[in-house]
C-alpha cells in the first residue's frame, strides 16, 4: 500500500535534517588534546612537544571518508618558536597508526599564538591562537579548516591550584557546513612545587553555535591527568579520559612530550 504523500513529505524533511544534522556535527580533534594554559616560548626560543593518542575503546562507525576511531593511536609533532614575548609560532605534522597496522600522514596546520606579556601583577594570562588546518580526508571530512582558541589562564591558593579555559571555535573553510562549532576546554589542577600537578581536563564538542545538538549527540570527555614540573627543559602530561556520553570515545588515552633547550 502506498504511503500518504504527507508522510512522504514528512519522511523527506526529517531525511534532510538528520543529514544536515550529520554534517554539522564536528569532532573533538583527536590529534591535540589539550589545554592552553597561556604560556609560550621566549623570543627566539624554539620547543618542541610530541602528542601521543590513543583510542582504546572508541566508535566504531563513521560516515565515509571519515574512519572509525576505534583502536586507532594518533602521533603529532609540534615544533614552535618565539618570535616576541607576545607573538609565538608553530606547526603541527599529524600522523596515525590504524588497527591494521598501517601508519598513515594524516595532516598539517599552521599556528599563530598571541598573548598579553606575563607579569607578576597579572591575575590572570591572556591571550588567542589560531590556527589553519589541512588534514586528510580520513581524519576530517571537511580537509580545510581553521581555529580561533581564545585562553584564560589563573592560579589561586597560592600557586597550589591552577586553572584554565579554552573557549574554542572550529570552522570548516570547506565542505558544505562552515558554521562555527564550539569545542570549549577546562583544566584545574592541583600544583605540588617544582614536582607535578594532578588534576582534571575537559573536551567538549557541542555542536554549532547557531544551535547545539542534543546531549545524546555532544561530546563530552573528562580524562585525569599529572604534569610532571621537577625536569628541568623538560615537560610531561599523561592522562585517560572518559567519554561522558554516546557520541564521545568510551577511553582514551594521551601523552605530551615536549623539550625546550
Amino acid at each position: 500500500m502506498r504511503a500518504p504523500r504527507s508522510v512522504v513529505a514528512a519522511s523527506a524533511v526529517l531525511a534532510v535534517l538528520g543529514a544536515s544534522a550529520a554534517t554539522r556535527a564536528r569532532a573533538a580533534d583527536a590529534f591535540e588534546i589539550q589545554v592552553y594554559d597561556g604560556s609560550a616560548n621566549p623570543p627566539g626560543q624554539m620547543g618542541i612537544e610530541l602528542h601521543l593518542n590513543s583510542v582504546l575503546s572508541g566508535r566504531r562507525e563513521a560516515t565515509p571518508p571519515e574512519l572509525p576511531p576505534h583502536h586507532q593511536t594518533h602521533a603529532t609533532l609540534e615544533p614552535a618558536l618565539g618570535i616576541t614575548p607576545w607573538w609565538e609560532l608553530g606547526a603541527y605534522l599529524q600522523s596515525a597508526l590504524l588497527p591494521d597496522g598501517t601508519y598513515h600522514y594524516a595532516g598539517a596546520k599552521l599556528r599563530t599564538k598571541f598573548m598579553r606579556p606575563y607579569a607578576p601583577t597579572h591575575l590572570a594570562r591572556v591571550g588567542v591562537n589560531l590556527e589553519l588546518a589541512r588534514i586528510q580526508p580520513a581524519y576530517e571530512a571537511d580537509r580545510w579548516g581553521t581555529e580561533i582558541r581564545p585562553f584564560v589562564a589563573w592560579t589561586a591558593w597560592n600557586g597550589r591550584l591552577s586553572f584554565a579555559v579554552n573557549p574554542i571555535l572550529d570552522i570548516a573553510l570547506s565542505g558544505s557546513d562552515q558554521t562555527p562549532a564550539f569545542e570549549p576546554a577546562l583544566s584545574a589542577v592541583y600544583v605540588f612545587e617544582s614536582l607535578l600537578s594532578i588534576g582534571v581536563e575537559y573536551y567538549a564538542s557541542l555542536g554549532p553555535v547557531t544551535g547545539w545538538l542534543p546531549v545524546a549527540q555532544q561530546e563530552h570527555t573528562l580524562f585525569e591527568v599529572v604534569n610532571v614540573l621537577a625536569w628541568q627543559h623538560w615537560e610531561l602530561n599523561v592522562g585517560i579520559g572518559e567519554g561522558l556520553t554516546s557520541a564521545s570515545n568510551p577511553l582514551v588515552g594521551k601523552l605530551i612530550l615536549g623539550f625546550s633547550p
